[in-house]
C-alpha cells in the first residue's frame, strides 16, 4: 500500500457522495456523521432546481436535519441562490438555521446560471447580478437588527444569527463579471469545480484586483472545490479519469496536456496529496471542498472510501 501523504494547514470540507431527489434524510445525515467522525471540518450541500434526480431545491431544510445529528461539523451551502428569494424570508431562514446548529453555518451564495430556472422564478436574466446585491443588502440590513424600511411600523427580524454580524459569506462565481462583483463586495470567492488551475490562477487575480480597486480588505479564505477520487487501484482511477475526460471535453481546451488532472484530484493518496500541495503552492489554497465524481459506474462504497482516504491525509500543524 502506498504511504499516505500528509497535507498541512488546510480546512477540509466535502459534499455528499450519495444523494438524489428522493431525499433520504437518514442517509444524508449518516454521511455527515461519518464526515464528522473522520475529522472533516465542514459538510456542504448545493442547491439545484428542475434537475431531475439531482435536484436539491432547499439545502437549508436538509442542513437542519444534519444539524440535529452532528455537533462539531460546520454546515454550509455552496450556492444558496439569492436572486430567486425574498431578502427578509432568506435572512430569517439563515438566522434560524444558524441558531439551530449553534453557530456552525457557512453561507455559500450564488446567482444561478440556468436561464430556464431563473425565468421560472421571474428573474430578469440581465438583472440577476443586481438582484443578488439587492437581496444580500436586505439580508445584511435585517441581520443588523435594523428596522425594515418598507413596513408601516418599525419591524425587526428575530432571532438574529448566533454568529454576529452573520455567518461567514462565500460567493460562488463563474466568469469575469461575477468574479469581479464578488471582489468589489470584499467577499471570498468560491471557485467552480470545473475550472482548471490556469483558469483559477487568472480568476483569483481578477478577484484580488477587484478587491483592491474597491478598497476592501483581502479575505483570508482561498476556497477551492475539486472533484476528488482516491483509490489504491490504478485501474479504477484510470476508468474514473477516462469518464471525467468525456465530461470535461466540452468545457476545457482540447490542447491542454492533461485536462482531467488539471481540474480533478484523482489517484492514490500520494498522488492526490501532490495535487493538493500544487493548489496550495500556486493559489495559497486554505479550504478544499471535495466533490464526488459525477459520472456513472462508481459505487457508493467506492466514493465513501475515497472520502475516508482523503480525511486520513490531513495533518494539522
Amino acid at each position: 500500500m502506498t504511504e499516505t501523504k500528509s497535507i498541512k494547514r488546510l480546512h477540509l470540507g466535502l459534499t455528499p457522495w450519495h444523494y438524489n431527489s428522493e431525499i433520504d434524510a437518514d442517509a444524508l445525515c449518516r454521511q455527515a456523521e461519518l464526515a464528522e467522525t473522520w475529522g472533516y471540518d465542514s459538510f456542504f450541500l448545493p442547491e439545484s432546481h428542475f434537475s431531475g434526480a439531482t435536484s436539491l431545491p432547499d439545502p437549508m431544510l436538509l442542513l437542519a436535519a444534519v444539524a440535529a445529528r452532528t455537533t462539531r461539523l460546520q454546515l454550509g451551502t455552496t450556492s444558496y441562490l439569492l436572486p430567486i428569494r425574498n431578502a427578509l424570508q432568506a435572512a430569517q431562514q439563515v438566522a434560524a438555521l444558524d441558531r439551530l446548529c449553534k453557530g456552525r453555518l457557512i453561507l455559500g451564495l450564488g446567482r444561478g446560471f440556468q436561464s430556464a430556472m431563473l425565468q421560472a422564478y421571474g428573474v430578469d436574466l440581465k438583472l440577476k447580478r443586481q438582484q443578488f446585491e439587492t437581496v444580500l443588502g436586505g439580508m445584511r440590513n435585517a441581520w443588523a437588527g435594523n428596522a425594515i424600511d418598507a413596513s408601516a411600523e418599525p419591524l425587526r427580524i428575530s432571532p438574529l444569527p448566533l454568529q454576529q454580524p452573520h455567518p461567514p459569506l462565500w460567493v460562488a462565481a463563474f466568469g469575469p463579471k461575477a468574479i469581479t462583483q464578488v471582489g468589489s463586495m470584499g467577499l471570498p470567492y468560491l471557485a467552480s469545480p470545473m475550472e482548471t488551475l490556469d483558469q483559477l490562477t487568472h480568476n483569483h487575480q481578477l478577484h484580488r484586483d477587484a478587491i483592491s480597486k474597491a478598497g476592501k480588505k483581502q479575505p483570508p479564505e482561498i476556497i477551492i472545490m475539486r472533484t476528488v477520487y482516491i483509490s489504491e487501484d490504478p485501474d479504477q482511477c484510470a476508468q474514473v479519469r477516462d469518464k471525467l475526460a468525456s465530461v470535461g471535453a466540452g468545457v476545457h481546451a482540447k490542447n491542454a496536456p492533461n485536462p482531467v488532472d488539471d481540474w480533478c484530484l484523482i489517484g492514490s493518496p500520494e498522488q492526490v496529496g501532490v495535487g493538493i500541495e500544487r493548489y496550495q503552492r500556486h493559489l495559497g489554497m486554505t479550504h478544499l471542498i471535495a466533490v464526488r465524481p459525477r459520472v456513472p459506474g462508481i459505487s457508493r462504497d467506492a466514493n465513501c472510501e475515497s472520502m475516508r482516504l482523503l480525511s486520513l491525509m490531513r495533518k494539522d500543524g
